[in-house]
C-alpha cells in the first residue's frame, strides 16, 4: 500500500538544520498494523506526517498504491487525504460545541453528503466504536476514552483505506488506553484496515505487526511481531 524510497526531510528551526529524516526506506503492506517507536526528538512524527500525506519529503519518494504522492500539488494531496487516510490525535481535536456525532459528521458536511446520509453512517460509527447512546452528547460530557472513540469514528467517516494514530492512548489512563487499542486491532483484524500508531508505549506497540524503530531519522530496526517473539 505504502512504500517509501530514501526519504529525506529537513526543517529549519531558527537558524538550525534539523535532518528528521535520513534516507528512510519504510514498507506498509495493505491490512497491515504498524506502530512506529522511538525516542523523542527521533523523527516519528514526521514520518507520520509523509505517511499520510500531511508533508512531503525534500527528496525520495513516497508511493500509494503504486502513485508517486511526493510529487502531488497541494490540492491533490488535500483530495488523497479526505478520501483515503484517516487521522487520530492525543488530544482528540473534537469541537467542544457539537454532539457527538455533528463531530463525527462534520467532514462529511464539507463534502455536501446529505443531512439523512450523514446521520445514518455516523449513528453506525459511533454504534461500531460502542457509542450509540452518546450521539448527543458533546464532549465535555463524555470520558476521555470515549471522546477518543468519538475521535476515532471521525477519523472513519469517509471510508479511508489508512488510519494513523499519533500516540491515540497518550491523555488516557492505562485500562482505557487498553480498550482504544483494542478497538484498533478490531477495525485492523476484521475491518481489513490499515493501521499505522506513532507511540511510546511499548504495550500499545504490542498490538501491531510489525514495529519500526526509528533514532535520529533513521530506521534501526524493523520486526514483525512473529520475529520479536
Amino acid at each position: 500500500m505504502i512504500k517509501l524510497t530514501d526519504v529525506e526531510k529537513t526543517y529549519m528551526m531558527g537558524e538550525t538544520e534539523v535532518r528528521a529524516l535520513r534516507g528512510l526506506d519504510l514498507n506498509i503492506a495493505d491490512g497491515e498494523f504498524v506502530a512506529i517507536v522511538g525516542p523523542s526528538g527521533s523523527g516519528k512524527s514526521t514520518l507520520m506526517h509523509i505517511i499520510g500525506a500531511l508533508d512531503v519529503p525534500d527528496q525520495g519518494r513516497v508511493l500509494m498504491h503504486d502513485e508517486d504522492i511526493s510529487v502531488f500539488s497541494e490540492n491533490e494531496l488535500a483530495n488523497l487525504r479526505g478520501e483515503k487516510v484517516g487521522f487520530v490525535f492525543q488530544t482528540f481535536n473534537l469541537i467542544h460545541t457539537l454532539n457527538s456525532l455533528e463531530n463525527v459528521t462534520l467532514p462529511l458536511t464539507f463534502q455536501g453528503v446529505s443531512r439523512k446520509e450523514r446521520y445514518e453512517r455516523g449513528k453506525a460509527l459511533l454504534e461500531t466504536v460502542g457509542l450509540g447512546d452518546r450521539l448527543e452528547h458533546k464532549p465535555a460530557e463524555l470520558s476521555g476514552g470515549e471522546q477518543q472513540r468519538v475521535a476515532i469514528a471521525r477519523a472513519l467517516v469517509n471510508d479511508p483505506d489508512l488510519l494513523l494514530a499519533d500516540e491515540p492512548t497518550g491523555n488516557l489512563d492505562t485500562d482505557t488506553g487498553r480498550g482504544i487499542m483494542d478497538l484498533l486491532k478490531k477495525l485492523n483484524e476484521e475491518g481489513g484496515m490499515t493501521v499505522v500508531i506513532v507511540t511510546h508505549n511499548p504495550n500499545d506497540a504490542g498490538y501491531a505487526g510489525q514495529t519500526v524503530h526509528i533514532v535520529d531519522g533513521k530506521i534501526v530496526e524493523a520486526k514483525t511481531a512473529t520475529e520479536g517473539a
